[in-house]
């Protein structure tokens, strides 16, 4: 589950009594200290890596997913939230794999690779990649915490990681995710009408890396500018006994294959099993290693 794809909502029905209100930590500042991240994400949920992207990264992203966004809007291609958004003005931009060389290379991102070990084991799986395009007049979303998916109680460690990188400046105004800090620790999903109290906006600069916790609680929150879209990618990362949301085997480009990439994508994408329980094919790697790429 992530801020974009939430397809069914269970907030809070796993709760047999009323569960006593949750004050929030204050947010993370944005540091460009890797260390001091890690720290942020295991005390608050939560951290904000900032200068993640250098300008020239950050401008060919932007780039790819504004024309990506633009070419959906033309084709008419599905863009909304599956009963996640309240409303059109939230564009959702999918399978980011298939549009830009940009999208490839944030998912390797060393410094979301290093957490993401640290946190998930060094066999997590990428479960989907896509876009949140705010624009003015966006009411916000459903409360949540991504890993809605894992029974309660959950266990003692995250089961899942949202990587999601500041394509614009977010800010209260325009939409920035609201989140309760330290949320984590309640080991429960959020409470509707009682836990949209907790909230409180996560600011921070384009070009930016932050990363939630599955456990966190939080959503989309409103745009109440009249002229600003801001846009978040989002890498929803998952231990690797869960199923994926996007089943790459069949939604995957045969070309980005082709362009030889690297084994750490092919490990976080199921195509390289070695040393592990799950997706052989015959007892054999998914994909042979001294397979022609070129054929």
């Amino acid at each position: 589950m992530t801020e974009h794809s939430v397809t069914t909502m269970r907030v809070g029905k796993a709760a047999t009594r009323p569960a006593p209100p949750f004050t929030p930590a204050p947010p993370p500042r944005p540091t460009r200290d890797l260390g001091q991240a890690k720290r942020d994400l295991a005390d608050l949920g939560v951290c904000v890596l900032a200068d993640a992207l250098t300008p020239d990264a950050l401008n060919r992203v932007r780039t790819q997913l504004y024309a990506a966004a633009g070419e959906d809007l033309r084709f008419d291609r599905p863009s909304g939230g599956k009963g996640a958004d309240y409303d059109p003005a939230n564009q959702r931009v999918w399978g980011l794999l298939n549009r830009g060389q940009a999208f490839i290379d944030l998912v390797q991102h060393p410094a979301s690779v290093e957490i993401l070990t640290e946190v998930l084991g060094p066999d997590f799986l990428l479960s989907s990649i896509s876009a949140n395009i705010t624009g003015p007049g966006h009411g916000g979303m459903v409360m949540h915490c991504d890993q809605l998916f894992v029974p309660q109680p959950w266990p003692e460690k995250a089961q899942g990681v949202n990587v999601f990188w500041l394509v614009d400046d977010f800010t209260e105004a325009n939409g920035g995710t609201l989140m309760a800090p330290g949320s984590h620790r309640q080991m429960r999903a959020p409470v509707a009408g009682q836990d949209e109290a907790a909230l409180v906006p996560l600011e921070g600069p384009a070009g930016a890396m932050c990363v939630m916790d599955g456990r966190l609680w939080h959503k989309t929150g409103r745009n109440r500018t009249t002229d600003q879209r801001r846009a978040g990618i989002f890498g929803w990362y998952v231990a690797p006994i869960y199923r994926t949301q996007e089943n790459w085997f069949l939604s995957l480009n045969p070309l980005v294959l082709q362009s030889r990439p690297s084994e750490r994508l092919l490990r976080m994408l199921g195509y390289r099993v070695e040393g592990m329980f799950f997706g052989h094919v015959n007892g054999y790697e998914p994909l042979p290693k001294d397979l022609d790429y070129r054929a």
